[in-house]
């Protein structure tokens, strides 16, 4: 059963930084790609970065110089590393796998900016 379980998140001031992460486990997490995705109180669910198997890395262009993904293929983890943060950041964050075919995503994570 695949699970995923994100930490990491709270609360900011503009320019801080956080760094989420998210276990993975149920699956050879090495084998597949990783995504964040974030979805902020009235808005729909969107992109925010992703990095394959092979550690190609892509982002969002809201995020780009800002955000960086990794992973660590030892602990089952992917990262978000979020720096120079903006209100409009404030969101939950979500970590995303497909495997199989099917959707699976983590309970997500709080990130509130505000000063």
């Amino acid at each position: 059963q695949v699970q995923l379980v994100e930490s990491g998140g709270g609360l900011v001031q503009p320019g801080g930084s956080l760094r989420l992460s998210c276990v993975a486990s149920g699956f050879t997490f090495s084998s597949y790609s990783m995504r964040w995705f974030r979805q902020a109180p009235g808005k729909e669910r969107e992109w925010v970065a992703g990095i394959t198997a092979g550690q190609v890395r892509s982002y969002a262009g809201f995020v780009k110089g800002r955000f960086t993904i990794s992973r660590d293929n030892d602990k089952n983890t992917v990262y978000l590393q979020m720096n120079s943060l903006k209100p409009e950041d404030t969101a939950v964050y979500y970590c995303k796998a497909v495997v199989d075919n099917n959707d699976n995503w983590g309970q997500g994570t709080q990130v509130t900016v505000s000063s």
